[in-house]
C-alpha cells in the first residue's frame, strides 16, 4: 500500500469529530472482526475529557482515519479504563492508580493498514513518546496476548502483583488480557535499545517527517506530536 498518513496528537476535547472518527472506527473493528460489542476503552466518556490525549492515524486530507489510540491520565474524575476492567477481580489496581499515572488504552488499526506495522509500531511509540510532554511517571497498560510483545519493545514489564501472575479473563471468558506497566516513562530503561532512540528522537523533535518500515514495506508518516492547550486538572484540586 503507497499511502503518506499523519499522526497528531490533541486533547480529547479540542476535536471532537475526529474522536466520533475515532470512537466509530474502533467500535466497528471490534464488533465485526472480534464479536465484542463493548469494552471499557470503548465508551465515549472521554471524548469531554480534558486529561485524555488522542493520537490518531489519517490520511493527507485529515479526512479518513487508520486508528488510533488514547493516553488517559488520572485524575479522580474519570476511571481509567484498567479499573472498569479489572477491579472488580483484583482491588489492588486502584492503589495504583494515582496522580501521576496513565494508560494507553484504546488502541486500534483499520484492516486497511493491517501489515503496515501502525498499531505496532507506530501507535505505541508515539504514546510512550507523548510521556514527557505530561505530568505522568507511571502508565497501565492491559494488552491481548499478542500485543505483550508490542508493551515490552517499549518498556512496559507484566505486572505479576494483580490477577493471576498479571492475567485477567477480559473483555470475553474466553479471553486473555495481561496487565502491563511502564514505571518509568522518563527513561523507558526496559524498552528495546533501538525503540528507546526512536522515542527519545520524537520527544526531541515532535513534529517531523520519517519514512517508516513496516512488514509491507515503507511509507512516510508527517508527525505533529505537539500537544497544544493543555492543563492538568484533578486530584490537586478536588475537596
Amino acid at each position: 500500500m503507497s499511502v503518506t498518513i499523519n499522526v497528531r496528537a490533541f486533547v480529547a476535547p479540542d476535536d471532537p469529530e475526529a474522536c466520533m472518527r475515532f470512537y466509530e472506527g474502533h467500535s466497528k473493528l471490534l464488533e465485526i472482526y472480534y464479536g465484542i460489542a463493548k469494552i471499557t476503552s470503548g465508551n465515549v466518556d472521554w471524548i469531554q475529557h480534558r486529561n485524555t490525549i488522542v493520537v490518531i492515524v489519517e490520511d493527507e486530507t485529515g479526512t479518513k482515519t487508520y486508528g488510533g489510540a488514547r493516553v488517559q491520565m488520572a485524575d479522580g474524575v474519570l476511571p481509567l479504563p484498567i479499573e472498569t476492567a479489572i477491579g472488580k477481580y483484583d482491588p489492588k489496581i486502584y492503589e495504583y492508580v494515582r496522580k501521576g499515572s496513565a494508560e494507553i488504552c484504546g488502541m486500534w488499526n483499520s484492516k486497511e493498514v493491517a501489515g503496515m506495522g501502525i498499531g505496532s509500531l507506530i501507535l505505541c511509540r508515539v504514546s510512550v513518546a507523548l510521556m514527557s510532554q505530561l505530568p505522568i511517571d507511571r502508565v497501565h497498560v492491559l494488552c491481548a496476548p499478542i500485543t505483550t510483545r508490542m508493551g515490552r519493545r517499549v518498556g512496559a514489564v507484566i505486572d505479576t502483583s494483580l490477577g493471576n501472575d498479571g492475567t485477567f479473563y477480559y473483555p470475553k471468558d474466553d479471553f486473555i488480557a495481561t496487565a502491563m506497566v511502564i514505571p518509568d516513562v522518563d527513561t523507558v530503561n526496559n524498552a528495546d535499545p533501538n525503540e528507546r532512540n526512536l522515542i527519545q528522537e520524537l520527544r526531541k523533535d515532535p513534529v517531523q517527517t520519517r519514512t517508516e518500515s513496516g512488514p509491507k514495506g515503507s511509507y512516510d508518516v508527517n508527525y505533529n506530536l505537539k500537544i497544544d492547550n493543555f492543563n492538568y486538572y484533578g486530584y490537586d484540586v478536588q475537596p
